[in-house]
Order: C-alpha cells, then structure tokens, then sequence
C-alpha cells in the first residue's frame, strides 16, 4: 500500500471517530433536556410541616388591666413631743418594728427635775389643804358658842376650799410632768418599717407640728394599690357589683413579674368622677407579710368585671393582620388551609378571645403564618393550645369569684 492510501485510510478512520462522538454528544444533550423538561411526581415538593391546634372553649372572667402606685396603709411622721437633747437611738435604718418599740430617748433629767418638783408642790398643797380643814372644824364649835364671828368662819370656810382646789391644780401638774417625761422616750405608734434617723445623737430638738420630722414609719402588713378606672368599665363592672355588695376580683403584679401573684379586695372608690380624666380613684388593699411590697411602687393592676362565661380562646401566634382586618388560617379535614377572618377580643393571659370567626375545637396553624398561604395542603403537627400558667390562673379566677359570689 502506498504512503498516500494509508493516509487516506487513516483520516477516514478519523472523521468517522468523530462522527460518532459528535453523535454521542448530541445524543446525551438531548437526553439531559428531555429530562429536564419532563416533570417527575417523585420530585415534587413535600407539604409544609407546621403547628396546628385546636380552638380551645373556656370559662373565663373578663379582666381590666390598669396601672397603680402602692401607698402605704399608715404613714406616720415621726415628731419629738417635748424638746431636748437626742440621747439615743434604738433602730438600725429601714429596720421592722414593733408598735409600743422605742426608738429614740430625748435626755430625760429635766423633766425628771420637774417631776420631782410637781411631787413637792402636790404634798405642799394637801399638807395646806389638812391644816384648812381642821380649822374649819375648830371654826364650826366656836361659832356654836358664839366665840367667833360668821365673817371668820366663812374665811376658814373659803381657805379650805381653795386649798382642796390647789391640791387638784398640783396633781394635774404631776401628771403633765410625767407626760412630759414620758415623751422623752418616743415609740412607734403602729407596727412597721422605720426609714433612716434623720436626727442623730447629741442634737437638739424641739416639740411642734412644724419641728422636722426624726425619721418616718409605715405599715407593712397590708398595702394599698390606687389607680384609676376608666367611665365605662366602672359602669360595667364595678358599680353593679357595688351596688349588690359583692366583691370584685383583684389581683397585682409588680414590674419585674410576668403575671399577677398576688389577690386583693377593693378597699375604697372615690366618691366623684374626674370629669377631666374620664376616671375614678379606686384603692384595693393587699396583704404584704412579706414586706416586699413598697409604697410608691409601680403597680400592675387585673381587675376582674361581670360573671364567668364561656370562651374561645386561640394563641396570638395564630393571628395575621390584612390591613384593618384579623385573619387565622384554619385548617380542613385534608390538611388545606383556608382564610378565615376573625374578631379578637380581650387578653387572657399568654391566649386571645375570638368574639366571633371560628367555633370550638376547629383547628388553625398556630406557628408558621408564613410559610404557607390559603389553599396549601400541609402536614399538621398537632400541638396543645392552652399554656399550662393560664389554665391555673382561670380554674384560681373562677374560684375567687365564686367564693365572692358565696360572700
């Protein structure tokens, strides 16, 4: 074979390996395209996980909630009765006492002096008042014997009565004396925390309404939270309970605490509305064994209006905002969503009252508003709708009202 022959041969054997790759190319785009464009039931997407809950029914007590300052039952100012020097003080600062607890001693010496004066002035005057009395008898038998004028005699008469009269003025003055010498030791009038001294040992004070005041003392055994109710609650709720003697249910919260730990009573409602607030003054009164309730405290206030009634409650998690609208998705018997607006009422607790949109024991996506939309088909993950702090709160609501109710 000739060199030209074997190089046709060869560029033969070239071309048609190229063909043939160029072929298997072509052939394995095409199959990634068929492939792409043909759609596969294996592949699609599984339904969205999310959590579902049931509408929940309820009975439930509808709850005010108000903002209040704590104030102190008695609050006692603290002033010297009798002036002199600050011998002693008998507390530590911010320290419990007990009513009838010294605590602070003005130097006594001076009024000790006067008592001892008071006592010698008193035996003076009934020494005097002994010695009249005997002269009048001897008076009486002169005068019987006519060895004595009338006009003398009514003398002696005079003298005795007015050293009976100097006897009582000497008594009352022994006892201001004593007062006086017993205000040097100044007690606490009620049982309580006493604030700092604000006069130490070895200054001088003096008596009076207006001298400053040496420290101050309030009660702690029981407190009292003001705040103000607005018209229309008031109307609702608390004026007919007032006017059938039953108690409303109260309860406090402080600032750092998520519920309301503590129950109370309404101790007072002010007599007139503020016709500028729209408001009346109400104080309820709590019990502060504890002593950690303050006055001037900021207090969160739930107050309780109208019977128990029946209530679905859902979580907040629940609701979506459509403009002006409130909307939950529920959730049908094959897992689809569907749009259903809804109208919210009050808070109870961590839940939301639904005054009119579902009924209960419909199931609505409870978490996961977001990933889905009305019409998807889901797969519900069953959760519970209560929270265990709101069941306790509502079965302790329903009892505090009914035992007011027994009241």
């Amino acid at each position: 074979m000739s060199t030209s022959s074997f190089k046709r041969k060869n560029i033969s054997i070239a071309v048609s390996s190229a063909i043939v790759v160029l072929i298997s190319i072509v052939g394995v785009i095409g199959a990634i395209h068929v492939q792409a464009s043909t759609p596969d039931a294996k592949g699609a997407p599984p339904p969205t996980s999310v959590d579902v809950a049931e509408v929940v029914s309820r009975s439930i007590i509808d709850w005010q909630n108000y903002s209040g300052k704590l104030e102190a039952v008695d609050r006692v100012e603290i002033r010297p009765q009798v002036g002199g020097t600050i011998k002693e003080v008998h507390f530590k600062d911010g320290s419990l006492v007990k009513k009838g607890d010294i605590l602070f001693t003005i130097d006594p010496r001076p009024y000790a002096a006067e008592v001892a004066k008071a006592v010698a002035q008193l035996a003076a005057t009934e020494a005097r008042a002994a010695y009249t009395v005997s002269d009048v008898s001897r008076a009486e038998r002169l005068l019987t014997d006519n060895a004595i004028a009338r006009r003398d005699f009514e003398e002696k008469q005079n003298a005795s009565k007015e050293a009976a009269a100097n006897v009582l003025a000497a008594q009352a003055a022994l006892k201001a004396a004593r007062l006086n010498l017993e205000f040097t030791q100044i007690t606490a009038p009620v049982a309580g925390r006493i604030s700092r001294a604000e006069v130490t040992v070895g200054n001088v004070v003096s008596a009076g309404p207006t001298s400053p005041p040496l420290s101050t003392l309030v009660s702690v055994s029981q407190i009292y939270a003001s705040f103000d109710v607005d018209e229309q609650s008031f109307l609702k709720y608390v004026s007919p309970a007032q006017a059938k003697n039953a108690q409303v249910p109260v309860f406090l919260g402080l600032a750092n605490e998520d519920g309301f730990s503590r129950e109370g009573k309404i101790s007072s409602i002010d007599n007139r509305m503020d016709s500028a607030s729209g408001t009346i003054r109400v104080r309820a009164v709590f019990d502060n064994k504890d002593g950690l309730l303050l006055p001037g405290l900021y207090a969160r206030i739930r107050l309780g209006g109208g019977s128990p009634r029946e209530a679905l409650l859902i979580d907040q998690k629940a609701v979506g905002t459509d403009q002006s609208k409130r909307f939950v998705l529920s959730v049908d018997k094959d897992n689809h969503t569907n749009y259903r607006e809804v109208r919210i009422g009050a808070r109870q607790d961590d839940l939301l009252v639904v005054e009119a949109g579902l009924k209960a024991g419909e199931r609505i996506v409870v978490n996961g508003l977001q990933r889905t939309r009305p019409g998807d088909s889901i797969a519900p993950n069953i959760v519970p709708m209560s929270k265990a702090n709101s069941d306790k709160e509502t079965v302790r609501s329903s009892a505090n009202t009914a035992e007011a109710n027994k009241s």
